[in-house]
């Protein structure tokens, strides 16, 4: 059975430091992650691509398919789910995805590990 270990949430950065619909790279306790705020919300996820091993998908591009927020890697053009983390490309291949939140203008995030 896997379980879920819930980190603390980190402090990244000021909400109006993100652009809309592009990404940015973060360190969150030794994890790089790729950060997006989308009119959908806020949404982060690890910044290491499944499918290459490269960590660039802060630079992908960011868009919808049928209503659901996505992200296009920038190498191969796999599309995620930025909800779920889920390729919608490549049934089995996902990307971990972590909690992302903004409190009194500042962005949050808290890791989501498999342990």
């Amino acid at each position: 059975m896997t379980q879920t270990l819930t980190l603390t949430w980190t402090t990244v950065c000021l909400l109006d430091r993100l652009e809309p619909d592009r990404g940015v790279a973060a360190l969150v306790d030794g994890v790089q992650i790729a950060l997006f705020r989308t009119a959908d919300g806020l949404f982060a996820i690890d910044n290491r691509d499944p499918v290459s091993g490269a960590y660039v998908l802060s630079r992908g591009i960011v868009g919808s398919r049928d209503g659901v927020p996505t992200l296009a890697s920038p190498l191969h053009k796999q599309v995620y789910d930025l909800r779920s983390g889920h390729c919608l490309d490549l049934p089995g291949v996902a990307v971990a995805r972590h909690e992302a939140r903004c409190r009194n203008g500042l962005v949050e995030v808290r890791l989501r590990q498999e342990g």
